[in-house]
């Protein structure tokens, strides 16, 4: 038996032994010219609803659902060292800018940079609470962030009883938009 996959000017076609079991057009449509039997389980998606998306995800209700673009969790203390990745999605990078700083860069871009970012951040036990923000131009919170773009966002992160910037041991991070 000889299978083959000939190129054509339309699309490709998959012969066994000099005849045409499989044809695939320019748009991806398949067409095959006798019975197909297929073993174990196929699945697609011939449709989409919300109704659809709810049930993916095991949720309910009529709010909509919607997606995180990018998340990532990594270390902001110094160990391991700051900016490593413990596991992350659509993150290529994280850059430790400076004590308490760092820039998450994306792997394929967001499509503006009017997305969300959700973040938490570990306290040590002789601080009450931690705190992560993103920078904004002149450092005052009143702008919009300037460190904030469809390829990377730039948060500050510290304890909130001192009021400066400072290596966290453990922060993450989702994007939303």
């Amino acid at each position: 038996m000889t299978i083959s996959i000939k190129p054509t000017a339309s699309g490709s076609t998959i012969e066994q032994d000099g005849s045409s079991i499989l044809s695939i057009d320019a748009s991806g449509n398949l067409t095959v010219p006798n019975n197909m039997t297929f073993s174990g389980t196929v699945t697609g998606i011939s449709s989409y609803s919300d109704s659809d998306a709810l049930s993916l995800f095991n949720a309910s209700g009529s709010a909509p659902v919607y997606a995180c673009r990018a998340w990532v969790s990594f270390n902001g203390g110094t160990s391991p060292a700051a900016g490593t990745i413990q596991g992350s999605g659509n993150v290529s990078s994280v850059t430790d800018n400076a004590t308490g700083q760092a820039t998450i860069n994306f792997t394929s871009a967001m499509p503006n940079a009017d997305y969300a970012v959700a973040g938490i951040c570990t306290g040590y036990s002789n601080y009450n609470s931690s705190l992560m923000v993103i920078g904004s131009a002149n450092g005052s919170g009143n702008q919009q962030p300037t460190t904030k773009t469809t390829s990377a966002v730039r948060v500050h992160y510290g304890h909130s009883n001192t009021v400066v910037n400072t290596d966290i041991g453990y922060m993450t991070l989702a994007i939303f938009g």
